[in-house]
């Protein structure tokens, strides 16, 4: 029986007999703990009202660079609080509509790193988040990235 470390974020339907998809390495719980901390609205959990982040605010606000500092601080400010074990490498905001190197390698529609906070169609969206981090355990560490569009 292969080893599970807890439900991968977002919620899906397992393909091997559990209720839901589980993570099945560290990784991939690491990623999936993350990707819940980032997406979950601020005030929402009952117990923990500053678990989260405020990224639906920022939907609708300037595509500047206060903004893009506003967002940056509340994701490593959230990280630091919920994740500590997580080192932020970069965060990356870039506008989507003025980027001309828009990475053509990432499949939209099969990466699990890429995430849409509104939906998923393929409209204009206000900033694109990639977030560079290591996990550290001791005696070995790892690297990924999240994009995350909002």
């Amino acid at each position: 029986m292969a080893t599970r470390y807890g439900l991968d974020f977002p919620f899906r339907d397992s393909t091997l007999g559990d209720y839901a998809r589980m993570t099945l390495t560290r990784d991939e719980e690491i990623r999936a703990n993350l990707i819940h901390l980032l997406l979950t609205r601020k005030g929402s959990r009952y117990f923990l009202p500053d678990f989260g982040t405020r990224l639906y605010d920022y939907i609708f606000d300037m595509n500047d660079i206060v903004t893009y500092n506003s967002i940056e601080d509340e994701i490593r400010e959230s990280i630091k609080t919920y994740i500590p074990n997580l080192e932020i490498n970069s965060i990356k905001i870039t506008n989507p509509e003025l980027d001309p190197t828009e990475e053509s390698s990432i499949s939209e529609d099969e990466d699990i790193r890429l995430f849409r906070v509104s939906d998923s169609s393929s409209k204009p969206y206000t900033a694109k988040i990639r977030i560079d981090y290591t996990t550290n355990n001791g005696a070995f560490s790892s690297s990924d990235f999240v994009i995350i569009n909002i």
